[in-house]
């Protein structure tokens, strides 16, 4: 039996949302997937179609949604749904919702100096599958400052300060770009890479994102 995802895309379109959408799913159907395509918030109101799922994948950056929806989504997870996200489309999302964060890991809080070239550091240690074979690389994107919760299981880095700003003042911290975390029986996969497609020219960040994918889903 075919493994079912959804992806639900909406919010700022800055992000492209449609566009990665679009790039996600045919991940999805290479590795087998069912996939759906939502572009409504809506999808979220169905407790028991969610917990059906083997993975959810949200790419709505900012807006608002029922606390219902978000619960539910909560709920699924719980029960071992996985959900996997990128960028703001998952970690900036629904910003007054600490609920929505709580479950995620992280918030977007800055991108110091805007489009610009960084390293990401894999955590060399680490025995997770998702980085397996994948060296430390070089990106020219949005370098995401994000408020983690302290639990999360940390894969790759950036060190902060590339761009100078009165954050420098602090010297040289190293920030998650791809982590994991758990929900009861579910598993949570995130990176900030990601603020437009052409990131996903950088074999590393699409490898990234289809290694947390099958990590992830149920």
């Amino acid at each position: 039996m075919k493994k079912k995802a959804l992806i639900v895309w909406g919010g700022w379109e800055g992000h492209q949302p449609k566009e990665t959408s679009e790039i996600f799913a045919n991940v999805l159907k290479k590795l087998d997937f069912d996939v759906e395509v939502s572009t409504t918030l809506d999808s979220f109101a169905d407790k028991e179609k969610l917990k059906d799922l083997n993975l959810i994948i949200p790419l709505w950056t900012m807006g608002e949604i029922k606390d219902e929806y978000v619960k539910n989504v909560m709920d699924a997870v719980e029960s071992g749904v996985g959900l996997a996200g990128c960028h703001g489309g998952m970690c900036d999302a629904f910003r007054m919702n600490t609920n929505w964060q709580f479950l995620t890991g992280a918030q977007w809080v800055s991108h110091p100096g805007g489009i610009i070239p960084y390293k990401v550091n894999i955590i060399k240690t680490s025995s997770s599958p998702i980085v397996e074979g994948i060296d430390d690389f070089e990106v020219t994107s949005e370098q995401y400052y994000i408020h983690i919760d302290p639990a999360v299981n940390v894969l790759a880095t950036t060190r902060f300060p590339t761009y100078d700003g009165p954050h420098a003042a602090n010297g040289e911290v190293d920030v998650p770009v791809v982590f994991t975390k758990r929900w009861g029986k579910g598993k949570i996969f995130y990176s900030t890479l990601g603020h437009t497609i052409d990131v996903y020219e950088v074999y590393e960040v699409l490898k990234l994102m289809e290694n947390g994918f099958v990590w992830a889903s149920k």
